[in-house]
């Protein structure tokens, strides 16, 4: 019997728009997260140098010093950053229609907390990323915490025509671990903001970690189900790993931090992914790093072998990815 194909966010949108859509990761300078910048909480999660997660800020100046937030009066550098948009775009978008004969896209606002700032800002380079060439729609990765109802409303309001996804780190729905790993809210926040996205018509993806300091695969598998519970209509599943300048890296250094060997997590992977309901689409299945800031666990360096390594493990229970 062939192995079954995971319904995946590839699939959802191949299906919706009648053929393959690509998604555009940027980068703004300018904003930042509110456990961050001392609002909440400072220094950020334990786990996060978010340096390794702006793929395209060498395309664009960096604004060194400015930094944005829900209370920000005024926005000098608001021409800036529509113009290091509007540049990585170019040049994503004519790398994937070079490369891959790309003709749709999806706007992916990725680093930090892309909802953190004041509403006019957030509307002019969400209209602005919907006003290029060929782009259906946006994602935006946030924080529950982070998000207003006046954010929430235009999003609604784009979503009438546009494709429109917000991305929330879930990452555990125990509070005792949010708070170990200083994240600044807690899963009733996660929850609550989940449910009022969906209720107000928007796509919904939902990040999970499996592997984060204390928890049992008991605890992350009923993370999953909470998730999928909450009604998140796609999933990215990840392995907590160690990168240098984080404070998780001097937990691991003092030995009060072990990372998930990889044979825990393809089996909390495979089990939650089972438990998965059919329509929730799955953006990502593992994730890593392939430089020298990584310091543990080393299984997380090549992704290619960590997809081979699953998909051999999917394969056993009659799936694919």
């Amino acid at each position: 019997m062939q192995p079954k194909q995971i319904y995946t966010f590839g699939t959802y949108l191949q299906e919706k728009f009648g053929e393959k859509v690509f998604k555009v990761s940027i980068s703004i300078s300018g904003f930042t997260c509110p456990n961050i910048d001392g609002t909440v909480a400072r220094g950020g999660c334990t786990f996060c140098e978010n340096d390794s997660f702006s793929p395209s800020l060498d395309k664009v100046q960096p604004l060194k010093g400015f930094h944005l937030n829900l209370q920000s009066e005024e926005n000098p550098y608001l021409p800036k950053q529509l113009e290091q948009l509007e540049k990585q775009f170019d040049v994503l978008s004519k790398r994937l229609r070079r490369e891959y004969g790309a003709t749709k896209f999806l706007v992916y606002f990725q680093s930090f907390t892309n909802t953190y700032a004041p509403f006019e800002t957030l509307k002019a380079l969400y209209d602005k990323a919907l006003s290029f060439d060929d782009v259906v729609g946006l994602s935006i990765g946030t924080r529950s915490d982070s998000i207003t109802d006046e954010t929430l409303d235009y999003l609604a309001k784009l979503a009438k025509t546009k494709e429109i996804w917000v991305e929330y780190g879930i990452q555990s729905v125990y509070d005792e671990t949010l708070e170990r790993i200083n994240r600044g809210h807690d899963s009733a926040n996660v929850e609550y903001w989940i449910k009022k996205s969906k209720a107000a018509g928007l796509h919904v993806c939902g990040h999970l970690i499996f592997g984060l300091p204390g928890e049992t695969q008991a605890m992350m598998l009923e993370t999953a189900a909470k998730a999928y519970e909450w009604g998140i209509d796609s999933v990215k599943y990840h392995p907590l790993y160690v990168v240098t300048r984080t404070a998780l890296a001097n937990e691991y250094a003092r030995g009060e931090f072990t990372p998930i060997t990889e044979e825990e997590y393809l089996d909390t992977l495979l089990k939650a992914i089972e438990m998965k309901p059919e329509y929730v689409s799955v953006q990502r299945i593992t994730a890593g790093i392939d430089n020298d800031t990584l310091i543990a666990p080393s299984w997380c360096r090549d992704r290619n072998t960590q997809v081979r390594h699953i998909n051999a493990a999917l394969k056993q229970i009659g799936l694919k990815y």
